[in-house]
């Protein structure tokens, strides 16, 4: 596979309108959604990526879960990447999904280790073969603080060895990462996966990002990445000081919340969170809205 799933690809929240048949109340609002993946697009943004954390994929039903996918993949229609999330408790539901991805046209997918069971090593390396074997370009997806599993960079190399393993979603906060990733597996494309690190993730070698807070200023984000890979660091440093205590939120428990309730305030559409995840508290909140009006002073 010669495509490396790099540049922006943002994370996309999904949002819902009220429905008393669906779980919660609350339906994908699969229109506003495609609405909102060619607004990404048109900003400037590579690509998106439906079904993942801050697309809330595990509060979905099957059919739902497909339905979001498939929803992106038409929306966006070639113009960007598509990258599908296909995070699965085995090697066989994650391969499932990617099987599905396949068959309705996504570029690419991304994929945790096993979500519910702390995987060693080779049980690692089995799951991300199932799931590389479907065809499509894997970003492998690095998220020890919610998974339990670490994909250090020794593991990553064994992982950079199987057919269409393309790169990783770095997501462990430690920028150490990106030029030990870059040294033992370096075939590997290293995409940052924490908005707060950003900066330091590119300036390290980091040739994407898999982003989250581009869903409520996606042109500015760009900027931002283009900046920092051209190497104009004084623009960069420049922007990302005024945007980083707002990119916090993105590796804060209540990262769904919080990108939401920005979209809501810039005049986009974020919306509830189905169960169970739960609105912002007022102090949350208070805090999330002093983050946001100092960027927004500044991009204004």
């Amino acid at each position: 596979m010669t495509e490396r799933l790099d540049g922006v690809v943002v994370a996309t929240a999904l949002p819902y309108a009220p429905d008393p048949s669906a779980p919660a109340g609350l339906r994908p609002d699969l229109d506003r959604y495609a609405e909102h993946c060619r607004w990404l697009v048109d900003n400037g943004c590579r690509g998106v990526g439906p079904n993942g954390s801050l697309g809330e994929y595990s509060a979905l039903t099957d059919a739902e879960r497909r339905a979001v996918a498939k929803t992106a993949i038409d929306a966006v229609g070639g113009r960007g990447l598509v990258v599908v999330g296909v995070h699965g408790p085995g090697a066989h539901q994650a391969r499932h999904w990617a099987e599905l991805a396949a068959e309705d046209g996504a570029d690419g997918v991304l994929c945790l280790p096993p979500t519910m069971y702390r995987a060693s090593p080779a049980q690692v390396v089995d799951h991300f073969a199932e799931v590389a074997a479907v065809g499509l370009p894997v970003m492998v997806y690095n998220n020890p603080i919610d998974t339990k599993v670490d994909l250090t960079p020794s593991l990553l190399a064994e992982l950079a060895q199987i057919d269409n393993v393309v790169a990783v979603k770095e997501f462990s906060g430690d920028v150490r990462r990106v030029l030990e990733i870059r040294e033992t597996a370096p075939n590997l494309a290293v995409i940052a996966g924490a908005d707060d690190v950003l900066l330091e993730s590119v300036l390290m070698g980091a040739e994407g990002w898999f982003a989250g807070f581009p869903n409520v200023f996606p042109a500015e984000s760009v900027r931002l990445f283009s900046l920092a890979r051209q190497g104009k660091l004084d623009e960069a440093r420049e922007l990302y000081e005024a945007l980083v205590a707002v990119f916090r939120w993105d590796s804060r428990t209540e990262f769904v919340q919080a990108i939401k309730h920005c979209m809501d305030a810039v005049g986009r559409y974020g919306g509830p969170c189905r169960p169970p995840r739960g609105p912002l508290t007022p102090e949350h909140r208070a805090r999330l809205d002093e983050d946001l009006r100092r960027a927004l002073e500044v991009l204004r």
